[in-house]
């Protein structure tokens, strides 16, 4: 067989499910019946023959042709698979396209940048680098905040509401990112010549075949079915435009939570928020009434080994006297070893960073405010603030 993936070492299928997770998020961006015609994309081909030698070289039973590789894909869950992947590669019955929707799941998506092979993957990384230089260029910060807030608060734009985007001068450096960032929907979402979003983040439903609505977002399933936010009638609404899968998936998402969580800091008296300083130098910083800072990365991933893997130290610059990665709650809820796989699998130059959850550092800030209010040697986490010891 040809393009048989080589990289296998130590026995190990982690290239191999980076490449099917690839041919996965491929063939979901194509169209029409020749995406799955023979000769077949070389990445599912590499897929395909990759997962057929694998198995054979285990002496199982292999998929049979590419639509029954995408079937594994839907109907079988990781740990189920005769491939030999690390322990922390997946949880407890994750697949890498959702069973109800036929869409790739956020682990297949993680898996897929994770690789970051094709210029499709790199994608968000380009639009929001391009948008801070344009934004720095324009001496605008308010520019970059505006439009970061656009993508994560308005995935899917009408007619009307591009009308409104357009006259938006804080959006003027960044235009021509937003044609590109924003492409009409497919056809995929439709149900009776109308779309529906989710009442929750905002993001387009996919129809599934009893009748309901899946949303991409993880967080938004945990908490229960999609609730239906708006219903956008084709003829109605005209063209309507949705934010490209990289940049719902990898800035929406964890955007949302980002949002969530400024919202809960703004509650408190006597903290100052500011969201993404120094042109997204990090998410969220933090100022209490003493002047101590704290800086936010927020992250919303479904696998913490790959978050592990990226870790990186919090950028110097605001500076700050502590900084912290923060995921949200939910993520633990559903897999409770997710912090102590991130631990295991983090990045060297990021050893000493700190990875919370959401509820725990809401539940920190406020815990030092109120110290704070009693007196002015205050300690966190047992070390006494900036100014009376703290690093």
């Amino acid at each position: 067989m040809n393009n048989v993936p080589t990289d296998r070492r130590d026995g190990s299928d982690i290239e191999l499910l980076r490449t099917i997770a690839t041919a996965v998020i491929r063939l979901a961006d194509a169209s029409g019946p020749q995406a799955l015609s023979v000769p077949y994309d070389a990445e599912a081909a590499r897929a395909l023959n990759g997962t057929v030698l694998a198995c054979l070289t285990l002496g199982a039973e292999p998929p049979s042709s590419l639509p029954d590789l995408l079937l594994w894909c839907r109907t079988r869950p990781l740990e189920d698979w005769p491939l030999d992947l690390p322990e922390d590669a997946f949880g407890p019955d994750d697949r890498l396209i959702d069973e109800d929707s036929g869409e790739p799941t956020q682990l297949c998506h993680e898996w897929w940048v994770e690789g970051r092979d094709s210029a499709a993957a790199e994608f968000d990384r380009v639009i929001i680098r391009s948008a801070m230089k344009r934004c720095q260029e324009a001496s605008s910060p308010e520019s970059y905040s505006a439009f970061r807030r656009l993508l994560v608060t308005k995935p899917v734009l009408t007619s009307e509401m591009d009308l409104e985007i357009a006259t938006d001068l804080y959006l003027e450096p960044v235009r021509e990112l937003l044609a590109r960032a924003y492409i009409p929907a497919s056809a995929g979402y439709l149900r009776d010549g109308k779309f529906a979003t989710c009442g929750r983040c905002g993001t387009l439903l996919t129809p599934t075949l009893d009748g309901g609505w899946w949303c991409e977002r993880d967080q938004c399933r945990s908490r229960g079915p999609a609730p239906l936010g708006r219903e956008l009638v084709v003829d109605e609404v005209g063209e309507l435009l949705h934010l490209v899968r990289p940049l719902r998936h990898f800035v929406t998402g964890p955007g949302l939570a980002e949002i969530e969580l400024e919202r809960r800091l703004k509650s408190m008296r006597g903290l100052q928020v500011e969201m993404w300083p120094g042109y997204d130098a990090y998410d969220i910083r933090i100022t209490f009434p003493d002047n101590h800072v704290w800086a936010i990365d927020v992250k919303d991933w479904a696998h913490p080994g790959l978050l592990g893997k990226a870790a990186r130290p919090v950028p110097t610059e605001p500076p700050y006297d502590k900084a912290f990665w923060v995921v949200p709650q939910f993520r633990v809820d559903t897999r409770p070893d997710y912090l102590g796989i991130f631990a295991r699998n983090r990045a060297t130059p990021a050893k000493n960073l700190e990875l919370l959850t959401d509820r725990a550092l809401v539940a920190a800030v406020s815990a030092r405010l109120r110290r704070f209010a009693r007196t002015d040697s205050a300690e966190i986490d047992g070390q006494p603030s900036k100014g009376e010891g703290d690093a």
